[in-house]
C-alpha cells in the first residue's frame, strides 16, 4: 500500500472513532459538558473566607457583655436574648420581647456574620457594630436603660475588673463596652457551608436538586440582590419593586418606612438592607415585619413583589433546596 493510501486509511478510521463522540455532542446540552468546566471564582456569590484578627482579650470580655443581662434596666435581658447563637443568631419571633415584657416593632435580624453588613439594623442607621450596641441599649423597649446606668453597674462588678484591666488598661466606659462586644461580634462567622464547599471546587457538595436551584436562584433574579460573600447584607432596596407590597394593607407601623425614617428622602420610603442569606433556614419567620412563617412562602413572597413573577412550586422548593446549603458553621458545628 503507497504512504498516499495508508494515510487516506488512517483519516477513515480516525473519522469513524469522532463519529461517537460527534454524536453525543449533538445530542446533549453543552451545560452537562460546561458543569465539569465551571470557573467557581466568576459566580457571583463568593466562599465565606474572613479572617478574624481581633485581640482575644477583647473577644473574651465582649462574649461576657454579649450574654450580660445588666446591660438592661432591670437585669433581665441581654443581647443573647433576642439573638440565640444556637438558633442561627436570632430570637425564631415575629418581634421580640424586651424588658417588662414589652414587645418590639420589628423583626430581630441575625447577629450571624454581621461584619459582613455594609451597615446594621434593617434602616442602616448605625454604621458600624461598635453603634449598633447603643441602640439596643438605650431602646425603652428592648433593654430600656442608659449609658450612665450601664457603666455604673459593670464597674460595680468585680469580675469585670480585670477583664478590663487586660483589654481596656480598666477603663470602662460606653466606648469600651460598645468596642468589646462588636470584637466578639467580629467573631460570629459561620463558614464551611456545603454551597462554599462546591464553590471551591467540590461538586459532590451540593445535590443536583441543590444545583438546579441555585442556577433557578439566578435565572429568577434572586442574584441581583443576594451576591457577594454574604449573599446579601450589601446594598439596600425597595420591598416591592416591581409589585407593591403595600397596597391594600391597613397595618402599616413607622417600621415600615425603612430607611425614609433616618433619611427623610421619598425614594427611600419602603426601601431595607438586603438581608444576608447564609443560615436563612434557621431564621424564621421573615422579612422586616416577620410575616413570611416559612422559606417557601418568603421566596414565593420575593418572586412575586421583587421580579413579578409567579413561582411554581417545583421551582420554589428547589430554590429553598439551594437556600439550605447555605448553613455554614459558628466554631467548627454545624449551626
Amino acid at each position: 500500500m503507497s504512504i498516499e493510501a495508508n494515510h487516506r486509511k488512517r483519516l477513515a478510521m480516525c473519522f469513524q472513532m469522532l463519529l461517537p463522540l460527534s454524536f453525543l455532542l449533538l445530542c446533549f446540552p453543552v451545560t452537562l459538558f460546561a458543569e465539569h468546566m465551571t470557573n467557581f471564582s466568576d459566580e457571583p456569590i463568593e466562599p465565606l473566607h474572613v479572617e478574624i484578627n481581633e485581640d482575644p482579650a477583647k473577644v473574651e470580655l465582649g462574649r461576657r457583655l454579649f450574654n450580660e443581662e445588666r446591660l438592661s434596666y432591670n437585669n433581665t435581658v441581654s443581647c443573647a436574648h433576642c439573638h440565640d447563637l444556637n438558633a442561627g443568631g436570632a430570637d425564631g419571633r415575629k418581634f421580640s420581647v424586651g424588658v417588662d415584657g414589652k414587645l418590639g416593632i420589628i423583626n430581630a435580624p441575625t447577629v450571624l456574620n454581621s461584619r459582613l453588613n455594609i451597615a446594621q439594623f434593617w434602616d442602616g442607621r448605625a454604621a458600624t457594630l461598635e453603634e449598633q450596641v447603643n441602640g439596643p441599649i438605650n431602646n425603652p423597649v428592648e433593654m430600656g436603660s442608659n449609658w450612665e446606668e450601664v457603666v455604673t453597674k459593670i464597674s460595680a462588678a468585680p469580675e469585670y475588673k480585670a477583664l478590663f484591666a487586660q483589654a481596656f488598661a480598666g477603663v470602662i466606659s460606653p466606648d469600651t463596652i460598645s468596642k468589646a462586644i462588636a470584637s466578639f461580634e467580629r467573631t460570629l462567622v459561620t463558614p464551611d457551608a456545603r454551597f462554599d464547599r462546591f464553590l471551591r471546587g467540590d461538586e459532590h457538595a451540593i445535590s443536583a436538586e441543590e444545583k438546579r436551584g441555585y442556577q433557578l436562584f439566578k435565572s429568577y433574579g434572586c442574584i441581583s440582590c443576594h451576591q457577594g460573600m454574604a449573599v446579601g447584607g450589601n446594598m439596600y432596596e425597595k420591598l416591592g419593586v416591581l409589585v407593591d407590597y403595600y397596597k391594600g394593607r391597613d397595618d402599616l407601623t413607622e417600621s415600615d418606612n425603612g430607611r425614609y425614617n433616618q433619611t427623610k428622602v421619598e425614594e427611600h420610603r419602603h426601601e431595607f438592607k438586603v438581608p444576608s442569606l447564609r443560615n436563612i433556614e434557621l431564621t424564621a419567620p421573615y422579612f422586616h415585619n416577620g410575616s413570611a412563617k416559612t422559606l417557601e412562602e418568603a421566596v414565593e413572597t420575593m418572586a412575586y413583589h421583587q421580579v413579578g413573577r409567579l413561582i411554581t412550586h417545583e421551582d420554589r422548593d428547589l430554590i429553598v433546596a439551594f437556600l439550605k446549603s447555605l448553613t455554614g458553621k459558628y466554631k467548627g458545628a454545624d449551626q
